[in-house]
């Protein structure tokens, strides 16, 4: 997920948008987002009852074959292979991964990802102690790896503003019954829980609201979705999250990125890795502009953003994980897009801690292909009050307001590890953040 680069908008009046582009033009002529490489979040089911083997999934697979041309992808070769899916025991997963590099259906850095994919997720499962572990395993990475193969042979194009796949094949579901395994409940936290009804209130009363958050791992919309999806189902599956092109272009994240609604943007981390690429990116993020500027004037829209353009990482001395400094640009265009809605709008500060789950690489890198480290460990959430934006727009101003929204993520980080890392659980409460876990 990425902060959006976006180009400088003038004030104007709540009845007209803020920059000057007709609302009417097409986006038939829209520009594929580059293709990188890269992988990202998923989950699987708490309960037996959520549990899908291999076979059930195959089936809704198979009928996902016939529908995804009319979501996005091109035209489906009636023979897909169904290696992974009749796969039985690891061995036979992972000799069909090399069955498919040799039959030229699967590029071999493609391979070398799922194999990696494979292994750290098993190991990943394998920490909980989980009995059917195993099982698990099996069932989840014959899924995913299917989906993967099936994206390499129909790629599947994400439009600037991506809503969530659920028939005739349910990607959300899937993304989240992939990462469920991976959090540890019973070492998790929602900070203020209270607030995510009174957001819900809001929404429903056809307000906007928008969450200016840290961003820690791939894993970050299951995890959030995870956490609130017992208590707050409507939040878990309507939140939409301003992402990056990275987590939309790799075939091994593609599947977890078609179940999340998605404003599909170009990261100012990335935007002059390929400098004779920079113009049709900053063309792209005017058009993902265009399409968030239309949603939130119909209302009732959550949006997530991390204003600071990308994933926190380490301190490189001191090895310590903290949320990266917010742009105040992106926080002020969003805030402009907002009060530009014509409905009541609200901003609130929100912290993720989660990053021992699928940490990034220590830092950022132009070339894609890290390597990832899946882990299972206990995640964190917790949302602050909603702090109004002062009426006076000076620079100055924006900076101040900018700070006041990570002064509070910070500090509800800082609750977070204490309860999670430092292992003081519920007691780590204090006046202003109450801990919960509302899946208990």
């Amino acid at each position: 997920m990425s902060a959006l680069s976006l180009p400088s908008l003038s004030c104007t009046s709540s009845s007209t948008y803020p920059f000057s582009i007709s609302l009417n033009s097409s986006f038939s002529s829209i520009i594929p987002f580059q293709r990188v490489k890269l992988f990202g979040s998923t989950s699987k089911a708490t309960t037996r009852s959520f549990f899908l083997t291999a076979k059930a999934m195959a089936e809704l697979v198979k009928d996902k074959e016939s529908g995804v041309a009319a979501a996005g992808g091109g035209e489906m070769d009636i023979e897909h292979s169904r290696t992974f899916l009749e796969a039985r025991s690891e061995e036979e997963l992972l000799s069909g991964i090399k069955k498919e590099v040799e039959a030229g259906r699967l590029p071999p850095n493609v391979a070398a990802g799922m194999e990696e994919f494979y292994r750290n997720y098993k190991n990943a499962i394998f920490q909980s102690g989980d009995p059917a572990a195993a099982e698990t395993v099996l069932s989840n990475m014959a899924v995913a790896l299917d989906l993967m193969l099936l994206d390499v042979k129909d790629p599947f194009f994400f439009q600037p503003y991506h809503k969530a796949l659920r028939e005739p094949f349910d990607y959300y579901m899937f993304g989240q019954n992939y990462i469920r395994p991976l959090i540890d409940f019973r070492n998790s936290y929602v900070g203020n829980h209270s607030l995510f009804y009174e957001i819900e209130e809001k929404l429903k009363q056809g307000h906007n609201v928008v969450l200016f958050s840290n961003h820690q791992t791939e894993a970050d919309p299951a995890v959030i979705a995870l956490l609130l999806e017992k208590t707050n189902p409507h939040i878990a599956e309507n939140l939409i999250y301003v992402a990056g092109d990275r987590v939309i272009t790799d075939p091994l994240c593609k599947p977890f990125s078609m179940g999340r609604n998605l404003i599909c943007v170009y990261s100012k981390k990335h935007m002059f890795d390929i400098p004779e690429l920079a113009d049709m990116k900053r063309k792209a993020n005017i058009r993902s502009l265009k399409e968030m500027a239309l949603l939130l004037r119909t209302g009732s829209k959550l949006v997530w953003i991390a204003p600071s353009g990308g994933r926190d990482r380490p301190d490189p001395v001191t090895g310590e994980w903290n949320p990266a400094p917010f742009d105040s640009s992106s926080v002020d265009n969003m805030r402009r897009l907002i009060e530009s809605s014509g409905a009541p709008g609200h901003m609130y500060p929100l912290a993720l801690l989660c990053y021992d789950i699928m940490p990034p690489p220590s830092k950022v890198e132009k070339e894609i292909g890290e390597r990832r480290i899946i882990s299972f460990h206990g995640a964190g959430l917790s949302v602050a009050p909603e702090i109004a934006a002062n009426c006076e727009k000076s620079e100055e101003v924006k900076d101040v307001y900018t700070q006041a929204l990570y002064k509070s993520v910070t500090e509800q980080y800082n609750v977070l590890k204490s309860a999670i890392h430092g292992k003081q659980g519920l007691e780590a409460s204090t006046a202003g953040i109450a801990l919960s876990q509302p899946w208990n």
